[in-house]
């Protein structure tokens, strides 16, 4: 009895101290060098210069050109957007864009707000930093970085940043935001050399929070910044107190993921299925696979050649408009692909949609944008953050219309300590853009922030 009561704890400890390791266990990384040529061996220049999105006169003609000389081809009979952006509805947004939108003004507005760059690791990083104007005596704001995804940009988040550095309500938390460009999109530097990926960008991010001041902070991401800030959290736990995404796609396929996709339709309660759940997930077949297929084409084009496709998108504006703006109906609803307009102007306005397009087309970023997918998909999908657990306070926004659905169970696979997570009431992809207030409004980040900003908000004053 003696012996066996031996064997058991001495299994019981070697469980234990295997748990512990894994639970302690962090995403490692290594400074790189993305610049051009070797690193040099001198310390890099840290410092912060403030940074103007400027336009020119040659610009706009050269853009009014193009736009000119573009060759419209007309789309199927009753094919709405199931085959793409749509024609009839892209000669408006065309028309539009050549004799009524006025890419000065948006500059103008691109530039209400403080923007910076720096150069970290060989590349110039760009970010929007906005620092709340009234504040409690005595107080100051929480730091909070969002990074947005593709084919987003920092503009995405131009909505929802007054909501967050200008709350309503005194008894809101007040933030003081950080809006980066992942490098290789809008004004980021992009990289110069191969293997740039989302462990790659959340480690510059971590650094560039740091050289702006903050040892502790919160992060929010949607789309690839979902994944990015999940991996910062797994690179500094002790230094990104919170987390916050709105896009959480499925992780590796556990035995509990694969019994709730078995078994879960028939028992719902067992695996703590909604009935979105059950609309999103079922049949597994259609919902899972046939869906997917349909809408991820540009996936595997921009995880396999992205130059070849994106020269093309480089040369002609109207072909970038069309590539980036498909994303934005589809993304937003499954159903607009079936509306003449894609329900484009349903939720955004032209400016504002024609604006991150001019971020794209201005920048010359969508070729090193794409290749940001052959850079993580390229690995394989089996990379060391992929099976290491998040142990950050975590919340999650589940909007209905998002591109691929996680149901809670799913997201407690990678995310240990979630702390909330909310069905929104509507909205899709580009929720920052599409729902601002929504977004801002979600507990998860109040609650989040609940744990442990008292400490975060001691270090402060």
């Amino acid at each position: 009895m003696y012996k066996e009561l031996a064997v058991a704890l001495g299994l019981g400890a070697v469980v234990a101290l295997v748990f512990l390791k894994k639970r302690k266990s962090v995403l490692k990384a290594q400074d790189g060098w993305w610049g051009v040529g070797a690193c040099p061996q001198v310390p890099e220049d840290d410092s912060i210069h403030p940074f103007k999105v400027e336009t020119t006169s040659e610009e706009i003609e050269d853009l009014h050109r193009r736009l000119d000389q573009t060759r419209s081809f007309p789309s199927l009979e009753d094919s709405q957007f199931n085959y793409g952006f749509n024609s009839k509805y892209l000669e408006k947004v065309v028309s539009y864009w050549r004799n009524d939108f006025n890419w000065r003004k948006q500059v103008d507005k691109l530039n209400k707000y403080p923007h910076f760059k720096t150069k970290i690791e060989g590349i110039d990083i760009h970010y929007v930093h906005v620092k709340p104007n009234n504040l409690a005596e005595g107080t100051r704001a929480v730091p909070l970085m969002m990074v947005h995804g593709w084919p987003g940009s920092f503009y995405e988040f131009y909505g929802i940043i007054p909501l967050l550095t200008e709350p309503s309500s005194p008894d809101d938390i007040t933030f003081e935001v950080i809006c980066p460009s992942i490098p290789g999109y809008g004004f980021s530097e992009a990289p110069r050399k191969k293997g740039f990926d989302t462990v790659c960008a959340a480690h510059i991010f971590n650094k560039l929070m740091k050289r702006l001041g903050f040892n502790q902070y919160y992060v929010q991401g949607g789309d690839w910044g979902s994944l990015i800030t999940t991996n910062m959290a797994q690179l500094e736990p002790n230094a990104v107190k919170g987390l916050h995404i709105n896009f959480a796609p499925p992780g590796q396929a556990g035995l509990l993921m694969v019994l709730s996709i078995l078994f879960g339709r028939r028992f719902p309660k067992l695996f703590g299925f909604t009935e979105h759940d059950l609309k999103r997930l079922f049949p597994t077949m259609e919902k899972l696979v046939v869906d997917a297929l349909r809408e991820t084409g540009y996936m595997h084009i921009q995880s396999t050649k992205p130059d070849t496709a994106g020269r093309g998108l480089n040369d002609s504006p109207v072909g970038l408009a069309a590539y980036i703006l498909e994303k934005f109906s589809t993304w937003t609803h499954p159903e607009f692909k079936n509306l003449e307009d894609g329900g484009l102007e349903r939720k955004y306005s032209l400016d504002d949609l024609l604006t991150n397009v001019m971020i794209y087309w201005t920048s010359r970023c969508i070729i090193s944008s794409m290749r940001f997918y052959k850079e993580n998909f390229g690995r394989g999908l089996n990379q060391p953050h992929a099976k290491l657990p998040v142990y950050v306070p975590t919340g999650v926004a589940s909007f209905p219309n998002e591109v691929m659905h996680s149901p809670k169970l799913w997201v407690t696979q990678k995310y240990h300590k979630l702390k909330t997570y909310t069905p929104m009431a509507r909205g899709g992809h580009f929720a920052a853009m599409e729902e601002p207030q929504l977004l801002a409004e979600d507990k998860c980040i109040n609650t989040i922030l609940f744990v442990s900003c008292a400490l975060i908000l001691l270090q402060f004053k």
